[in-house]
């Protein structure tokens, strides 16, 4: 029995492995390869250029936007172009101020510290962080009470690149200190997504057709990350189905692997249609407030917000209006919906 456990262990552990490396071979490794924000590309690279023809390290940056866009994917290139070690962290590992006294005293002269998601930093760790980026020191207190007493530590040179998919949440002290610049990724048009999927396609041995390719880009919500997901489980379609040719990719293979996700021609997945349908079924098409389409489908606040809404909103599919949420005539076009008579 237990070498039965044993064998369905490492079989998901080299699963596991094996989406990681992939994840990990899909990422460009050059400028070149990477596709799109080249007003984010052009900047860093003048800066890096400025940054190394001085002898200085580059200055700390943050990227802001939406997940998916290839804001950790900038940080690794930044890292190989400077040939400098980037230790990883996250906003929310870092829970005391002594976690961060640990990240920073460990860095070598000129590595850079890549903290994602940087607006769930505790705020007592990042007000000893605040020093660190200005001057390198670290300001420790020992002690408690009268007794208590601060030392300075100085810290190795280094360069701090931050990411966040919320912005507006890091203080402002915080924001200013990043003086190589805040960058904020734009979403990517169709054909970069295109050109992405076809890069991602050659690497993992698949060859798309060009139809293929379309209807990956059309619904992969102007976002790499979930073009390379559509591609990887067409492939996986591909294979189980054996419809195809092996390694090749064609319209209707992508259409059915698709429509397997629920994901329909416009991007839209299960979670987006069933907000719009109550919004135009239970609410006759609005306006309707957030907690009230929240209760009705069972999601939280934050999650309509920041995950349902702003693609629906780039469709032009809903409205945020001061009065509440309101569905276009666009949504009951796209699903089927009478406009006079909201009934499918």
């Amino acid at each position: 029995m237990s070498s039965t456990k044993d064998k369905t262990s490492k079989k998901n552990g080299s699963s596991k492995n094996e989406d990681f490396v992939l994840d990990q071979t899909l990422r460009p490794n050059r400028w070149e390869e990477y596709i799109g924000q080249k007003h984010i590309k052009d900047n860093i690279k003048i800066l890096l250029r400025a940054a190394d023809e001085r002898g200085h390290i580059p200055e700390h940056i943050l990227f802001y936007g939406p997940p998916g866009l290839g804001k950790t994917t900038l940080a690794h290139l930044i890292a190989k172009e400077t040939g400098k070690q980037m230790k990883i962290t996250s906003g929310p590992a870092i829970e005391k101020v002594g976690d961060l006294a640990s990240i920073l005293t460990n860095l070598s002269p000129g590595d850079i510290l890549f903290i994602d998601e940087i607006h769930r930093l505790n705020k007592m760790v990042e007000e000893v962080l605040y020093p660190a980026m200005e001057s390198g020191v670290l300001d420790i207190i020992i002690g408690k009470g009268p007794s208590a007493r601060t030392i300075q530590l100085d810290l190795p040179p280094f360069t701090l690149i931050a990411a966040t998919t919320r912005v507006a949440l890091i203080s402002s002290p915080l924001r200013s200190r990043f003086s190589g610049g805040v960058f904020r990724l734009e979403f990517y048009s169709n054909e970069e997504i295109g050109k992405i999927a076809e890069r991602s396609g050659k690497l993992l041995n698949v060859l798309l057709e060009q139809e293929a390719l379309e209807e990956i880009a059309k619904r992969s919500r102007f976002t790499p990350r979930t073009a390379n997901y559509f591609l990887k489980r067409a492939r996986d379609y591909a294979q189980v189905s054996k419809k195809t040719e092996k390694n090749k990719l064609d319209k209707k293979i992508v259409k059915d692997a698709l429509n397997m996700l629920a994901i329909d021609e416009m991007g839209l997945n299960s979670h987006d249609r069933k907000f719009l349908e109550v919004l135009i079924e239970k609410f006759g098409g609005g306006p309707v407030g957030l907690k009230t389409i929240s209760a009705a489908i069972s999601e939280e606040e934050a999650t309509v917000e920041e995950v349902i809404e702003p693609y629906l909103i780039q469709l032009g599919l809903l409205e945020r209006t001061a009065r509440g949420r309101v569905a276009t005539n666009k949504a009951y076009t796209h699903l089927g919906f009478d406009l006079k008579n909201p009934t499918p």
